[in-house]
């Protein structure tokens, strides 16, 4: 039986979730092959082509994938968590004795601070937060998919990604019993930055906490082997990416910012 004129146009223009599949199934392929080689410098970089690519496959509109510029307060909120997540963390690092401030170079750590936040936040926009939050994001709300469902994919995929950076990259891999703590702190800051767009419908405010994420977190607390302005050694514990009270925080933060967000669409 042959479908009716109505009927087949309405199937043509449901959205298909194969391109978001590919998407993401390129990026992690891509991303692998060059943290494997000996780039993973560079392996963030590679998402670039392929968000312009994507979004030209699927003929997002700039407010789709989230260029735009949002509100003042979304900022506010950008930067308390980052802020509030490693202050809390370094202040109870600091009562249990953990922190090492003697070889510290504050003007220096200022100076990488400053140069690492700006260069992430610079750089996301167009590949992690524009990628993932950013078209990754939009194509599945276009394929009909409800916003909290997109923020679980989304979020999913954001740690399918990383996972190559934590067992390939020599630079910048944990210990090994570390990874679950840190592929689990991915979901959990994924979802912040997913909320983030969520509530502001900007990728350039996602990217500003990540931007400052990236920047507190490794020039303060260090990453991989290496150990970061603070002098904490006992990343398993003070971490804010690879530690459990990093994750416990993380996931605090989450969690009364899902709330929040639920309260504003009035659903609680």
């Amino acid at each position: 039986m042959s479908e009716t004129p109505a009927r087949a146009s309405s199937v043509r223009e449901v959205p298909s979730l194969t391109l978001p599949i590919i998407g993401v199934v390129c990026a992690i392929t891509v991303t692998t092959a060059m943290d494997a080689t000996g780039l993973s410098t560079f392996s963030a970089l590679a998402l670039l082509p392929l968000l312009f690519l994507f979004w030209w496959l699927t003929h997002l509109s700039r407010t789709e994938v989230g260029f735009k510029v949002g509100h003042a307060k979304d900022y506010g909120m950008a930067v308390l968590f980052p802020v509030a997540v490693m202050g809390a963390i370094a202040l109870i690092a600091c009562g249990a004795g953990a922190v090492d401030l003697t070889k510290t170079n504050w003007s220096k750590t200022a100076a990488n601070l400053a140069l690492m936040t700006v260069s992430t936040f610079l750089v996301a926009i167009v590949t992690e937060e524009g990628f993932f939050r950013g078209w990754l994001w939009g194509s599945l709300e276009k394929a009909g998919m409800k916003t909290g469902h997109v923020l679980i994919w989304s979020s999913i995929a954001f740690v399918l990604w990383h996972i190559s950076a934590v067992t390939l990259d020599r630079d910048f891999k944990p210990p090994a019993a570390q990874i679950p703590v840190y592929l689990c702190n991915a979901a959990v800051v994924g979802a912040v930055w997913g909320l983030l767009r969520a509530e502001s419908g900007s990728i350039i405010v996602s990217s500003l906490s990540h931007g400052l994420w990236n920047g507190m977190a490794y020039v303060l607390f260090g990453f991989g082997s290496r150990t970061g302005s603070l002098g904490i050694s006992n990343t398993a514990v003070f971490g804010p990416e690879n530690g459990l009270l990093g994750l416990g925080l993380n996931l605090l933060f989450a969690c009364l910012l899902w709330r929040r967000w639920q309260k504003k669409r009035g659903q609680i």
